[in-house]
């Protein structure tokens, strides 16, 4: 997937979970979820990395305002597997976000940008989208 998947104008308020299928394909280097105002501004970038950006089988959370990065927040539990179907839930709250990986294991990742409502949405990189839940 060249260019990923884009929604906006989502309006998701706090208590809101979005859920992402996928399949990672056997080659996978890293893909990319994003939830944010726009592209320029993300309250959460979660990027599992397989092989990319000088990391291996690292999960990379950060934000992004004004088209600047903040600190990265490194994880090493790792439970995405290339030639697999993917699951992530991505559930915003006020104060921050807890993503739920596919083994079960969550990230708590701070809502640095104090966003009240989501309104974008990106998925990009080497996964190939099945479904999109909002609940």
């Amino acid at each position: 997937m060249a260019n990923g998947m884009v929604a906006s104008n989502l309006e998701l308020q706090p208590g809101s979970c979005v859920k992402i299928v996928g399949d990672i394909p056997p080659d996978a280097k890293c893909f990319r979820l994003n939830l944010g105002k726009d592209e320029l501004n993300l309250a959460l970038h979660f990027n599992p990395r397989f092989n990319a950006c000088d990391d291996t089988n690292t999960v990379v959370c950060n934000s992004r305002q004004e088209g600047s990065w903040g600190a990265e927040q490194r994880e090493s539990n790792f439970p995405f597997l290339p030639g697999t179907t993917a699951e992530v839930c991505m559930l915003f709250e006020t104060t921050h976000f807890t993503v739920k990986m596919p083994d079960g294991s969550q990230i708590s990742f701070p809502n640095r940008l104090n966003l009240e409502t989501i309104n974008f949405l990106q998925v990009s990189g080497d996964f190939k989208l099945k479904s999109v839940t909002f609940e």
